[in-house]
């Protein structure tokens, strides 16, 4: 990693030896007073980050890192964007906050610009929080509308850590908190690389789960089935990029059904798989969809759901049950519409898809013929996970599914000693930076992450 003189200025204006002694403050305060999450509290040394500028940050030591995590996968369009930045300020000089009864300029043209960007005739905007909580209405108008209860969700996926979101999630996060009582009913995805449908093509894979998510649904009774949600591409769970004909599938499968089709693009919209949502690889429309983090790059919390006209009828005259104080927060919406349009004014979107295409794609199939360590790289546009295993014949992977290794953690101790923060999820490392990474940028990282793989080599 990068280290700099302790006289030199960060981007923040603090000189390194100050941003020390801050840190170092900071780290004293979180131990004593801070609780993490999905974390056990003694067990953990936090890293402490003291500024942060386009794709990079600095650690409390003054290392400058590359993010090649964007934080939770959520800063799209980096760190400290100046166009947000002053778009903040801006609408905290002029209103900071407002009921969410009450229409307000920032509100009302954030909701515009998410509409003009989904699929088909997703028009009503419904602002949440966060993700998790977009989940959770997403599924309480589809319980409504349909005056059904179940939920289908698929195994290997992450739809947030509030109650029913969680119960959704079919990763083990999930299992501390399951109880059988959510009215969630979980089933396999198509995962060709480890396939539960002992599939050698993608065709058989998509064929063979459409086939067994039918058969499940006729099994559970279709008049009990409020919803199928899904990732249009999953995030933290690995990446999988649904095969060809998979999503329209089972567009098709909820529409014959009554069923309505929930599209989760938390993780993978606003740019982040080449397109501004990743249901659109796909040429698929859902009836509700969920978003957050890339819709203001997480400056500000926001989240929300995208309703079709057939589900917002249901509720124009029958008050829709369930609000939030901070819905539509004027701090956070102000943030969305400069994000959108920095997006747009910018090419942040196309950026993603061609240097996904171009430079990470490329690079990671080197990787991938240099490296033993690496099973599979997959993704599109700055949306990758490269696959670590034992073994490329038994597919063993390099850490347990639900847990981490010595292995890995040396892998992800080497990415950052050489200047690299990853995003690593079991026996993955994803390659995740924001839309408007440069190439150099990449090919900065995918050098370092090169040397990294040279210890999970070792450890075969």
């Amino acid at each position: 990693m990068t280290v700099i003189e302790e006289s030199t200025l960060l981007p923040n204006g603090l000189t390194v030896d100050a941003a020390r002694a801050e840190s170092a403050r900071a780290y004293e305060l979180d131990r004593a007073h801070v609780f993490h999450s999905w974390s056990a509290q003694a067990e953990i040394t936090p890293m402490t980050i003291s500024a942060a500028q386009g794709s990079y940050l600095w650690d409390g030591e003054g290392n400058r890192l590359l993010d090649f995590s964007s934080q939770l996968v959520n800063t799209n369009i980096g760190h400290q964007h100046p166009k947000v930045v002053a778009a903040i300020a801006e609408q905290a000089a002029k209103l900071c906050t407002v009921a969410p009864q009450h229409a307000n300029a920032a509100r009302s043209e954030a909701a515009r610009l998410i509409a003009e960007r989904t699929p088909g005739e997703l028009n009503k905007i419904f602002f949440t929080n966060g993700g998790a909580d977009a989940v959770e209405h997403a599924v309480r108008m589809a319980r409504l509308h349909t005056g059904r209860y179940k939920v289908l969700s698929r195994y290997r996926a992450y739809h947030g850590g509030t109650d029913t979101a969680i119960n959704l999630t079919g990763d083990p996060r999930r299992w501390p908190n399951d109880r059988g009582n959510a009215g969630v009913v979980h089933f396999n995805g198509p995962f060709l690389y480890r396939s539960s449908f002992y599939a050698e093509t993608e065709e058989q894979e998509s064929q063979r789960a459409l086939e067994y998510l039918e058969k499940l649904i006729q099994m559970e009774g279709p008049s009990t089935i409020a919803a199928i949600i899904l990732e249009s591409i999953p995030g933290t769970a690995g990446i999988m990029i649904p095969p060809p004909g998979y999503m329209a599938g089972v567009r098709e499968i909820c529409t014959r059904y009554g069923i309505v089709f929930i599209a989760d693009e938390v993780m993978s919209g606003f740019g982040r798989s080449g397109k501004w949502f990743s249901i659109n690889h796909f040429d698929v429309t859902p009836d509700l969809m969920t978003f957050a983090k890339g819709v203001n790059s997480g400056y500000v919390p926001l989240g929300g759901v995208a309703i079709n006209p057939e589900i917002a009828e249901t509720f124009a005259h029958r008050a829709y049950p369930g609000g939030l104080t901070y819905s539509g927060h004027p701090l956070a919406t102000a943030a969305a519409i400069a994000t959108i349009n920095a997006m747009e004014d910018e090419g942040m979107v196309d950026n993603a898809a061609t240097v996904g295409t171009e430079v990470i794609g490329p690079g990671l199939a080197a990787l991938a013929d240099k490296h033993p360590s690496i099973g599979e790289v997959r993704g599109a546009g700055v949306f990758w996970a490269v696959e670590l295993v034992k073994d490329r014949a038994t597919r063993e992977p390099l850490a347990a599914y639900g847990g981490s290794s010595p292995a890995m953690n040396a892998v992800v101790a080497a990415c950052k000693a050489g200047g690299l923060l990853p995003f690593a999820n079991f026996n993955r490392i994803h390659v995740v930076p924001p839309c408007n990474v440069s190439a150099d940028e990449v090919r900065e990282g995918l050098a370092i992450l090169d040397a990294a793989l040279d210890v999970a080599d070792a450890a075969l």
